[in-house]
This record gives structure tokens, C-alpha cells and sequence, in this order.
């Protein structure tokens, strides 16, 4: 029987003590050769790179740190929400974004680590109505392009279609429920797919505010493979984040995150460990656009040694975000 071996990478354990931190970001990397294994590691890790992605009914159900839920028993809430006209709800958003970033180990590799820089171009239109008070409906079409500057031949595509429902619970200090159905379908040299992935989406995220500038999160989340082609590069995982965000001035918002995440892949022995650190800031301009700067740093543990390796990623975006 093959031994699983866990080992927090240098540094991880005691900085996520540290980072009690944040709302939801993530990770990091890259890796190219056949189709399969370290290529889909390599676009699912990826795709995590914070964008602008926020669900558009973070501001009335008091999940967006960026904005604060009115309450009857909130005096300063209460004064602001007779002084400020509450804005009507919009359920579309239509976003586009432009991300680049470093990445310290395109290959996530244990040693001969090459690095390089990689343009992430997205766009996405989302439709979230409100079925009733604290229910959303979710519908999400999200196209995403990686363009590496040294490693042209990685160069991969992303197409994400997301069906679900969030749940709000005010009662409960604002927990927020969400249950989602996935579909991912990677592409390289056009549109010649070479991965596509059917999952379930589940998680849980319970806010804590102190004041109304700042605000910690717990969250635990998995997602369940429930059709992979090919099979092998497929995965549950299972997450528990800590997180933690700021609003420095009106316009300028400071967030962290610390997660730790299970990786059962579907076909063989194979399970990770994944240990993630993230720093933010994101800068509104307007109402619709912004600029951000991330910086993550990534540690994957195995039971089979070759796939152990940590990377480092910095980057920044700048995004245009309508609602109507």
C-alpha cells in the first residue's frame, strides 16, 4: 500500500497562522507536454488567479467587503441608508478583464524550476436574479486565453459555464450558501479541446465584519468530479479557507487569504495537499472600473514525489465591470 507523506512546505504553517486573512483568491502555474496530468494541474491552478470575478449580489447580501449590509439595530448603517439612496438591484454583469503576472515555475516542478510571464485576457457575462429576499439563481458564461511570453508552446483556453443557487441567511450572522453546477472545457492550438470537466460546486462562507471597513471570512468549499474526458487528470477537492480584507480609503480595498486544500484524483492513488497564501489590493476608479495587484505563493505536497512544488506568483489587472 502506498504511504502518504504530508509535509508543510517552509514557511506555510506558521504564516498561515499569521494570515488569518481574507476573502477568496488563489493560486498559481504551469506545466505543458501530453495533454493530461501536469497540464490540466497546470490550467485548473491557473484559472484560480484572482480577476475581477464577484458575484453580483455580494453588495445586498453583505458578502462584498467592498460595500455594508444596512441593519435596524446599526445606528451608523441606519444614518448612512437614510443619507444615501439605496441603489436598484442589477442582475446582469458583463465583465472584461486584462491580468498579467509572473509566475516563478511554469513547469511545477521540484527542481529546475523556469519562469515566465503570462497574459490572461477574460471576459464573462453573468446573470444572478434575485428569487427571493436571500435566494440568487446564478447563471455564469466566462471565456479566459493564456498567453506565455517564453513558453508559447503552453498556451492554453479556458471556457467556463456555471448554473446555481446562493442562499443567504441574514439570521446567521450572514452565512452564505452556494451550490453550483461546473463546466470547464480546455483548449490549446485553436480550439482543439484537450480536457473537459462536469463537477458540483458546494461552499459555505461565514462573514465576520468589525466595523464597516473591515472583515474576516471562514469558508470551506468541494468540488465533485462527476464527469472528466479524459478521466485521469480529474479530481475532488476540498477546501477550508481563513481570510481577511480592508477598505484602506473608499476606493482602495487590501485583502489575504490563507486555504488549505485535499486533491483525490478520480483514477489511481494519487492525493495532494495544497497550501495557499495570497495578498490583494484592488483600486476602484469608478463604478465599473478598477485595477488590482496579487501577489500568491503555493505549496503542493504527494504521495507520489514528482508532482511536489512550490511557486511564487506576483501580477496585476486591470478590469471593466457593468452591471445593468
Amino acid at each position: 500500500m502506498r504511504q502518504f507523506r504530508y509535509r508543510f512546505g517552509p514557511g506555510p504553517t506558521w504564516l498561515c497562522a499569521l494570515l488569518l486573512l481574507g476573502v477568496a483568491s488563489a493560486s498559481s502555474s504551469a506545466y505543458a507536454q501530453a495533454p493530461g496530468g501536469q497540464v490540466v494541474d497546470r490550467a485548473q491552478l491557473l484559472r484560480s488567479q484572482p480577476t475581477l470575478r464577484h458575484d453580483p449580489y455580494e453588495a445586498v447580501t453583505g458578502t462584498d467587503a467592498n460595500h455594508a449590509e444596512a441593519s435596524p439595530n446599526d445606528p451608523d448603517l441606519g444614518e448612512q441608508a437614510i443619507l444615501k439612496r439605496q441603489e436598484h438591484y442589477r442582475a446582469f454583469t458583463v465583465s472584461v478583464a486584462s491580468p498579467i503576472f509572473y509566475t516563478s515555475n511554469v513547469a511545477l516542478v521540484r527542481t529546475g524550476e523556469e519562469d515566465d510571464v503570462i497574459f490572461a485576457p477574460e471576459i464573462g457575462i453573468t446573470y444572478a436574479p434575485r428569487l427571493t429576499r436571500t435566494l440568487y439563481a446564478t447563471v455564469a458564461l466566462e471565456q479566459q486565453q493564456f498567453y506565455y511570453s517564453r513558453f508559447g508552446e503552453l498556451d492554453f483556453g479556458s471556457f467556463d459555464a456555471r448554473l446555481g443557487l446562493a442562499y443567504h441567511i441574514p439570521q446567521f450572522r450572514n452565512l452564505l450558501l452556494r451550490a453550483e453546477y461546473n463546466y470547464n472545457r480546455l483548449t490549446a492550438d485553436g480550439f482543439d479541446e484537450f480536457f473537459s470537466d462536469h463537477s458540483i460546486f458546494l461552499n459555505a462562507e461565514l462573514p465576520f465584519r468589525i466595523g464597516r471597513a473591515q472583515q474576516f471570512a471562514l469558508g470551506t468549499s468541494a468540488k465533485v468530479a462527476i464527469d472528466t474526458a479524459p478521466e485521469q487528470p480529474g479530481r475532488h477537492d476540498f477546501e477550508a479557507y481563513v481570510g481577511y480584507s480592508a477598505n484602506l480609503t473608499r476606493s482602495l480595498t487590501a485583502t489575504a487569504v490563507a486555504r488549505i486544500a485535499v486533491r483525490d484524483y478520480v483514477e489511481g492513488e494519487r492525493t495532494d495537499v495544497s497550501e495557499v497564501l495570497a495578498l490583494g489590493a484592488t483600486y476602484r476608479f469608478t463604478k465599473w472600473l478598477s485595477a488590482s495587484a496579487t501577489s500568491t505563493l503555493a505549496w503542493n505536497q504527494s504521495d507520489e514525489d514528482v508532482f511536489e512544488y512550490d511557486v511564487a506568483n506576483v501580477g496585476a489587472a486591470l478590469a471593466f465591470s457593468y452591471r445593468f
